[in-house]
């Protein structure tokens, strides 16, 4: 029987933001099963059933399970001003569009 080798599977985290605006990490092995889940299925987390659907905007790859999970509490432990320069580094977004994007969200 072949096993899987650790360097043969990812692990991400990943930030996912809600309808309302807020934003939630989390760690995974498949990025789109966990998105899916959060919107669909009962294996999403609780914390933000009442603010679907959720759309992916970040994410970073880890070789090992344990350097997914400090990067994990890392980011959980940042304020939301912090993760969104995370983003916005991430996708060259400026902050003119950023600032747009939420004054769209608080109207909604």
């Amino acid at each position: 029987m072949l096993a899987l080798s650790e360097t043969n599977v990812n692990y991400y985290i990943y930030i996912i933001r809600c309808k309302d605006g807020s934003l939630y990490t989390g760690y995974t092995r498949n990025i789109k099963r966990r998105i899916f889940e959060h919107n669909f299925s009962k294996w999403g987390a609780k914390s933000i059933k009442g603010r679907l659907p959720v759309e992916l905007v970040y994410s970073e790859t880890y070789t090992t399970k344990a350097e997914a999970l400090r990067r994990e509490i890392e980011i959980k432990g940042w304020n939301r001003k912090k993760k969104l320069a995370l983003i916005k580094n991430a996708h060259g977004i400026t902050s003119d569009a950023l600032a747009l994007t939420n004054e769209v969200r608080k109207r909604e």
